[in-house]
């Protein structure tokens, strides 16, 4: 039965977080569920927050206060140790930052690589090692896979692979790429919904390099101190995951798009069904349409309405002075528009990945000083080119008549570069659109969240719930500004235009 869900305690708060896959949303979803029934604290979960070191900074900095982790993933992403040891010698390392590791929650999901079944049988390929004799062979690697130091590094040395560097595929369009044979291999967990699906093959680990990944809780080390019931709670997860109901419940989301919810909760009142006989899943159009008028509709948008207007509207009291600056004074010229160039070449998953350390939090604030700072270009440089695209000879006349420069400048400049800095404000505002939908990699909403499961999910029809309004929104809002542009632009500067 699902466990009765009790108030919480007055400003008790529980953030749980989750990684950018399937399975990690579903153990967060799990460990919300199981907190939230006992009452004893209002708990969140902060969903698909992307990569181990994201996780991490917001858990040291107390944004998230649990999240589910693997001893592999501790040891050799965190720790940077050469092995895995037990969790007690783990815990004494992660006590030093303040975090520790506990409920072995039963499963081992490690890393491995996988082939179509045909093509490995016709190249006898069915070990790692077999891989330094095929060197035609394409790879398709998770960007986090590459990056890892028990992952693409490690792995080449041990097997001495004869390729560079990979290009990085997002791990929830792998498996389609795989299948379309655009790639020959692909990274994979071992708890993977889709291997039998796509009739894969896992490669054997002879030399045995990827060490154990067992599902562990990794958390704040004073979280059971400080909600003991609460904890309670979730330790008793402990050893009620096998391997088989970790790929039974990842399926259950991948191949018949349950939502992570729903998933957490069948598992929790012990109502879980094996996909193969389950019945057919919701058409995909009928999906679409559910998801994109779903109860999240309007949350979503207020999200994202916020992180736009919001950056946007500094990005204009910066912006404006700046190209002001840059286009009175040659020296400031350079600089200004330089450093606003620089800053718009910036990654945005690197520039949010900086910022959540420095400002010391995930969410709204990192996401909104990334979105500022990639407004900022747009219209500091048509700021600029409208000033510099006033005739010399209009400054004179003001002058002339005796105008100081602050009613030179709000009498004469501003109305006559208006048209200009109003286009590269409304430049900028269409890029935030799209832009804010890395919000969601850190927290802070928007339908970038939408974008993130289906990718997560290789579902196509949430991903068009998330993308199509973004779309609609980008629209809308060059629509209004381009309205009132006309409106704000003098008859004789239009009809001279």
């Amino acid at each position: 039965m699902l466990m009765a869900i009790a108030l919480p305690a007055t400003g008790a708060a529980l953030n749980v977080g989750s990684k950018r896959f399937t399975e990690s949303y579903i153990l967060a979803e799990i460990i919300r569920q199981t907190a939230q029934a006992t009452g004893e604290a209002a708990v969140s979960h902060r969903q698909g927050l992307g990569n181990t070191a994201i996780l991490l900074n917001a858990l040291q900095a107390g944004n998230i206060d649990v999240y589910p982790e693997y001893t592999g993933t501790i040891a050799r992403e965190i720790l940077h140790l050469d092995q895995v040891p037990p969790l007690p010698e783990l815990n004494a390392r992660l006590a030093p930052l303040g975090l520790q590791a506990a409920v072995p929650l039963g499963f081992n999901n490690t890393y491995a690589l996988a082939m179509r079944a045909d093509h490995a049988a016709a190249q006898n390929i069915a070990r790692l090692s077999d891989l330094q004799h095929h060197p035609e062979l394409r790879f398709g690697l998770s960007q986090e896979f590459i990056g890892r130091a028990d992952g693409w590094p490690g792995l080449k040395k041990t097997y001495a692979l004869p390729w560079a560097t990979p290009r990085g595929l997002d791990h929830g369009l792998a498996y389609e790429a795989l299948a379309q044979k655009q790639i020959d291999l692909i990274d994979i967990y071992s708890t993977d919904a889709k291997i039998g699906k796509y009739q894969m093959r896992v490669l054997i680990d002879d030399a045995h390099y990827f060490p154990r990944y067992d599902a562990v809780l990794l958390y704040q080390a004073d979280l059971p101190a400080r909600l003991p019931r609460t904890w309670a709670a979730i330790a008793s997860l402990e050893g009620r995951i096998s391997d088989e109901a970790m790929r039974r419940m990842n399926a259950a989301a991948e191949l018949e798009q349950k939502t992570f919810q729903r998933v957490a909760a069948e598992f929790l009142a012990g109502t879980s069904q094996d996909p193969s006989k389950a019945g057919e899943k919701t058409a995909t159009a009928n999906r679409f349409w559910s998801q994109l008028v779903g109860p999240d509709l309007w949350r979503l948008t207020l999200q994202h309405l916020t992180l736009v207007f919001l950056s946007l509207a500094v990005s204009v009291v910066v912006g404006v002075p700046l190209g002001i600056l840059a286009a009175r004074y040659s020296a400031a010229e350079s600089l200004i528009l330089g450093v606003t160039g620089v800053l718009q070449t910036i990654p945005s998953l690197a520039l949010l990945a900086i910022l959540i350390p420095v400002t010391g939090s995930i969410g709204l604030l990192p996401a909104f000083i990334a979105l500022a700072v990639y407004a900022l270009l747009p219209i500091v440089r048509n700021t600029h080119t409208g000033f510099t695209q006033i005739p010399g000879g209009m400054k004179q006349a003001a002058q002339a008549l005796g105008l100081s420069p602050a009613l030179t400048l709000r009498l004469i400049e501003l109305p006559l570069a208006r048209p200009t800095i109003l286009a590269g404000i409304k430049t900028s505002a269409v890029i935030n659109v799209g832009t804010a939908t890395i919000a969601a990699f850190i927290g802070a909403g928007g339908f970038g969240e939408r974008i993130v499961t289906g990718l997560a999910l290789n579902d196509n029809a949430t991903l068009l719930a998330g993308a199509i309004p973004v779309a609609l929104m980008a629209l809308a809002i060059e629509a209004a500004f381009t309205l009132g542009e006309r409106g704000l632009t003098p008859e004789a500067l239009r009809q001279r235009a």
